[in-house]
């Protein structure tokens, strides 16, 4: 670790002592921050939170990157001038720390909350919700005004089983204007119970922040958790982990691809896809006696080895697998109909991803290489190869194409890690204690993306504050770029071609 004037170079998953980190005035932490990100920096993390469980003083505290992570932080005004009005990378983290804690942006150009819940500190609500009903409804639509000009509003109820969000188009015709996207209706306290329960529950909530990541999030618990408490992870574990997040990968991935397919009425792709997806999800209870990679990954190592039969298990159904990936990816990608449908459909500039900090394979879809396998890389990834996208067109198309590329990718990944002969020695369950006044930042390359978590700790080594970050937090604001000037019949496709998580954002 290295410490600039302002800054404090951290690496992935390493533990600081908070008082290493840089306290600045306000007007000073709100200069470098914007003079980083005008520059291309982007923004890993910015919360509030307080001192101590006991103090009413806040603080501020923020990850950036840019090829290195850097950790920065002051007190928090109780109002400040917003960094938003100056780049938008701060969009949806200073809405969320008034929110939290009560602390108003002025000047923000889009100033109403994420999700409908009163802030922790007691304060008056910077948005001018009263709550005498707790339930979303007073939300400030953006809108449209003009001849011939209406509304489409989807949800926040929908079919099947996905979870709550409401999406509000202003629309002329067909044509889309603008689409504002509200979330929050299943706002579940997660970073207030994470910071509530006793250590031992905190692996069984982690992997349960975003139900189809729950490798890529059990991940970065583990690993704060490990640099807190000191524990090591042997190199059989940290491949054992790191199939784990591939299989995941290619299993979301490959059931996308399907619906993405069902979605222009080209239905044979779907049918194969949803049952391949299938063999890719019992793969993963193969390696560690789950579908989803429930209960594998804990701080300290895995809880299942993967022993020769298991190895060999997985790569006789890969290679069998393989061909008809390929397979279905050609019938897709080859039919004219399907191409017609994806090629300049909601479409994202490299300019406006860059500028609201896009991440994961929507982001190298519009031209962004960022990948936090290459360049943070955790378990076995520094000494695999990269991933090289062909098409970053920002479409539908070019969405789809960066998920074909990474599922063949993964593929390989998968067999080079096969190939290897370390046993992982299993989790043992012990007492663990975290280290006090430290802190740790853990990112990892989650299917959707960049996904992140902060710990802090008090002068007792308890969890002061627990900050998760999920891919999705970044690119909802991507989608909704993706439907200006569309048809609003384009919604279903460029939806699922993002394919973001409620859950993970409702915190």
């Amino acid at each position: 670790m290295d410490k600039m004037d302002k800054f404090l170079r951290v690496h992935n998953g390493e533990r600081v002592n908070r008082s290493a980190i840089p306290h600045l005035s306000f007007h000073e932490f709100r200069n470098e921050l914007l003079a980083f990100t005008v520059a291309g920096g982007q923004v890993v993390q910015f919360f509030a939170y307080r001192d101590n469980k006991d103090s009413s003083s806040l603080k501020l505290l923020a990850v950036l990157r840019n090829d290195k992570l850097y950790v920065t932080g002051c007190d928090a005004p109780d109002s400040f001038a917003s960094l938003t009005a100056v780049t938008e990378k701060f969009h949806l983290f200073e809405r969320e720390i008034g929110e939290q804690y009560g602390l108003k942006a002025e000047g923000h150009p889009w100033w109403k909350m994420v999700r409908y819940h009163r802030n922790c500190t007691g304060k008056a609500d910077v948005f001018g919700n009263d709550y005498s009903e707790d339930i979303p409804g007073k939300y400030p639509y953006f809108e449209v005004e003009g001849e011939g000009v209406h509304e489409v509003a989807v949800g926040p109820v929908h079919a099947g089983i996905i979870e709550p969000g409401h999406f509000r188009f202003q629309c002329f015709g067909e044509r889309v204007f603008h689409l504002e996207i509200q979330l929050g209706y299943q706002q579940r306290g997660v970073e207030y119970l994470l910071q509530t329960v006793p250590l031992k529950r905190l692996p069984i909530i982690g992997e349960t922040v975003a139900g189809d990541t729950s490798i890529g999030h059990g991940l970065c618990m583990a690993q704060g958790i490990e640099a807190l408490a000191g524990l090591e992870v042997d190199q059989g574990a940290k491949v054992v982990r790191t199939l784990a997040l591939e299989l995941e990968r290619i299993a979301n991935h490959i059931g996308d691809l399907g619906a993405l397919s069902l979605d222009v009425a080209f239905s044979p792709p779907a049918a194969y896809f949803g049952r391949i997806r299938g063999d890719y999800l019992n793969l993963s209870q193969i390696l560690g006696g789950n579908r989803f990679g429930r209960g594998l990954v804990r701080p300290g190592g895995v809880t299942q080895s993967m022993g020769e039969e298991q190895r060999q298990l997985i790569q006789e159904k890969i290679t069998e697998l393989t061909p008809e990936v390929e397979h279905v990816n050609d019938l897709i990608f080859s039919t004219p109909s399907v191409r017609t449908r994806f090629d300049h459909t909601g479409k994202v500039s490299q300019q406006d991803a860059e500028r609201i900090g896009m991440v994961g394979y929507a982001g190298r879809a519009c031209g962004l290489p960022y990948d936090a396998r290459v360049a943070f890389p955790t378990e076995c990834y520094a000494d695999l190869p990269a991933n090289s996208n062909g098409k970053i067109d920002g479409d539908v198309a070019s969405r789809a194409d960066v998920r074909r590329e990474e599922v063949m990718h993964s593929t390989g990944l998968i067999n080079t890690l096969l190939a290897r002969s370390e046993e992982a020695r299993t989790y043992t369950p012990q007492d663990i204690r975290l280290a006090p006044d430290s802190f740790v930042v853990t990112v990892n390359e989650a299917w959707r993306g960049e996904a992140s978590h902060c710990i802090l700790t008090d002068e007792q080594g308890n969890i002061l504050r627990y900050k998760i970050k999920d891919p999705s937090f970044h690119n909802w604001t991507g989608l909704a770029l993706a439907l200006r000037e569309q048809g609003i019949s384009d919604f279903p496709l460029c939806n699922k071609s993002f394919n973001l998580s409620y859950c993970g954002f409702d915190l």
